[in-house]
C-alpha cells in the first residue's frame, strides 16, 4: 500500500536538526561629510590716497620698405659695398634676384603678422638676364646672329640677255702657245714611252709589250672625256659642283661670257674650289673652276672677266695640252725621281764607308750623266731644258688668256683683278717684313721658272685695249 507523499519543506518547517541560515548585515549607508566651509572673508583694503601711473617706454615706428618688387632690403637699411675697380658689386646697387611669383614657403596656410619682416625672397635661376654682378649698368642686349654677308654687286652689261647670238664653229682649238707646248713635251714622251716599252717587254714579253705600250699611249683621250675629267676635278683636285645659290650667280655671268665668245655655255663644266684666295682655272678639256672668294667677293663684272681668261685657256687649247704633255710624261718623270733616290743612297752608303768610297761613287754617276748626255744629246738637251720652255709657254698662255678677255670686253675688269691680286701680294710681303723676317726676291732662275708672269706685265699688255676701249 503506498504511502502518501510527504510534504514539500518549507522555511516554516525547517528540519529541528539544520541550523537556521546566517543573517548578513545589509550595506551601510556613506558617510556624511559635512559640506566645504565657506572662502573667509577679508575685508577690502582701502584704496591709496596715490597711485603713480605705469612707465610708458617709447615705440618706434614699424620699418618702411620700398614697394619695388624685387628689392630685398629697405631703402634705409640696404648695405653699402665698398667702390673700386675689384670690387664684385657695383657702387650703389645691390644684387637682384628676379623671384618665383607662385612659390609658396609653407604647405598650410597661415596668418601673417602685419607686424613681422617679410621673408627675403628667394633667387630663381636666371634664364636670359644678365649677370648680377656687371660692372655695368647698361642694360642687357641678347646676342644677335651676325648679319649676312652682302652679296657681291651685279654691275655686268648684260648684252647679250635673251638675244639670240652668233655660235663660232670650233668650239676650242689650239695656237700656237698650245703647239709650242706640246713639242716641248715630245722628248718626255720618248723616254716615258721607252721607260713603259722597257718594263711592259720584261714583264709580258713582246708582244704583251706592245699592247701595253699602245695602251697607254690611248690613255691620253680621256683627256678630253667629260666622266674622267669630272672624277679627276673632284678626286685629285678637290673641286666640286656649285651649290643653287652659286649657281644661280654663275649661270648668267657664264651665259654673258660664253655669248659674247660665240661658245656654247654646256660646252663646259662650272666647278667651285673652297679657297679664300682670288683664283680660277681651267682644267683638261672641259672644266673651268672659280673659287669661292671670287665667286662671293668680287663684282660681277669682275667675275666676268676671270671666266672669260679661262675661257681664252679653253678655246686655246692651252688646258687640254698641259694636261696632255703632263700624262704622256709622267712615267719619264717618275724613273727620274727613281733614278736620283738611287743616287743619293747610294752616296750616303760610301759615305759611311769612306770618304774614297763615296768619290768614286760620285764619279761613276757623274760619267754616267755625260755619257747619256753625249750618246743622246738631242732627247737629254731638250729634256733638261724642258722646264724653262714650258715656263715660258706658261707666261705666253696667260698673255693670250688676258687678251681673250680683253676682246670680249673685259680689258678695265681684268685690269682692275690684276690691281687687286698686286694690292694683296703687297700686303703680303708688307707683312712678312712686319714679322721681322727677310723678304727674299725671287732669282733670275726663279723667275725663268715662273709660269705666270708678274702682275705688272699683265697689265701693261692691257694698255693697248684700254685706249681702244675694248
Amino acid at each position: 500500500m503506498s504511502q502518501p507523499p510527504e510534504p514539500a519543506a518549507t522555511p516554516e518547517r525547517q528540519h529541528p536538526t539544520e541550523p537556521p541560515p546566517p543573517l548578513y548585515p545589509t550595506a551601510a549607508p556613506p558617510p556624511q561629510y559635512p559640506s566645504a566651509a565657506p572662502p573667509p572673508q577679508y575685508p577690502a583694503s582701502p584704496a591709496p590716497a596715490y597711485s603713480p601711473p605705469p612707465p610708458s617706454y617709447p615705440t618706434a615706428p614699424p620699418p618702411q620698405y620700398p614697394t619695388a618688387p624685387n628689392a630685398p632690403y629697405p631703402a634705409d637699411t640696404a648695405p653699402q659695398y665698398p667702390t673700386g675697380p675689384d670690387t664684385p658689386y657695383p657702387a650703389a646697387a645691390t644684387p637682384q634676384y628676379p623671384t618665383a611669383p607662385s612659390a609658396p614657403y609653407l604647405t598650410t596656410p597661415t596668418t601673417p603678422d602685419p607686424t613681422a619682416a617679410p621673408p627675403p625672397p628667394y633667387p630663381t635661376a636666371p634664364t636670359d638676364v644678365p649677370p648680377p654682378y656687371a660692372a655695368s649698368h647698361a642694360p642687357y642686349i641678347p646676342p644677335q646672329p651676325a648679319p649676312a654677308p652682302e652679296p657681291a654687286p651685279d654691275d655686268l652689261d648684260y648684252r647679250h640677255l635673251g638675244s639670240r647670238v652668233h655660235v663660232a664653229a670650233h668650239q676650242r682649238g689650239a695656237d700656237a702657245t698650245a703647239i709650242g707646248s706640246l713639242l716641248v713635251h715630245v722628248p718626255s714622251l720618248v723616254v716615258s714611252a721607252a721607260v713603259v716599252g722597257a718594263i711592259a717587254f720584261a714583264l709580258f714579253g713582246t708582244a704583251g709589250g706592245w699592247i701595253v705600250v699602245l695602251a697607254w699611249l690611248a690613255t691620253g683621250g680621256l683627256v678630253f672625256h667629260r666622266p674622267t675629267e669630272l672624277a679627276f676635278a673632284r678626286r685629285v683636285l678637290k673641286l666640286r659642283a656649285p651649290r643653287p645659290e652659286e649657281q644661280a650667280r654663275l649661270d648668267p655671268i657664264w651665259r654673258e661670257v660664253t655669248a659674247r665668245a660665240g661658245i656654247e655655255a654646256h660646252t663646259y663644266e662650272l666647278m667651285v674650289e673652297n679657297s679664300p684666295e682670288l683664283n680660277a682655272s681651267a682644267v683638261a678639256g672641259h672644266v673651268v673652276s672659280v673659287t669661292t672668294y671670287a665667286l662671293n667677293e668680287i663684282p660681277s663684272s669682275n667675275l666676268a672677266a676671270v671666266l672669260a681668261h679661262e675661257l681664252g685657256h679653253h678655246t686655246g687649247g692651252h688646258a687640254w695640252a698641259g694636261l696632255l704633255g703632263y700624262w704622256y710624261s709622267l712615267p719619264g718623270r717618275i724613273a727620274w725621281t727613281v733614278t736620283k733616290f738611287v743616287a743619293r743612297i747610294a752616296l750616303a752608303i760610301a759615305a759611311v764607308l769612306s770618304w774614297r768610297a763615296y768619290f768614286l761613287v760620285a764619279f761613276v754617276i757623274g760619267m754616267c750623266l755625260v755619257g747619256g748626255f753625249m750618246a743622246a744629246w738631242y732627247l737629254t738637251l731638250p729634256l733638261v731644258l724642258a722646264p724653262y720652255l714650258l715656263a715660258f709657254m706658261g707666261r705666253k698662255a696667260e698673255l693670250r688668256a688676258d687678251q681673250q678677255a680683253a676682246v670680249l670686253g673685259f680689258a678695265g675688269q681684268m685690269t682692275q683683278v690684276l690691281h687687286q691680286l698686286q694690292a694683296e701680294e703687297d700686303r703680303e710681303k708688307a707683312q712678312i717684313v712686319a714679322a721681322g723676317h727677310h723678304l727674299k726676291e725671287p732669282g733670275t732662275f726663279a723667275r725663268l721658272l715662273s709660269t705666270h708672269p708678274d702682275h705688272h706685265t699683265r697689265i701693261q699688255a692691257l694698255e693697248p685695249y684700254l685706249r681702244t676701249g675694248l
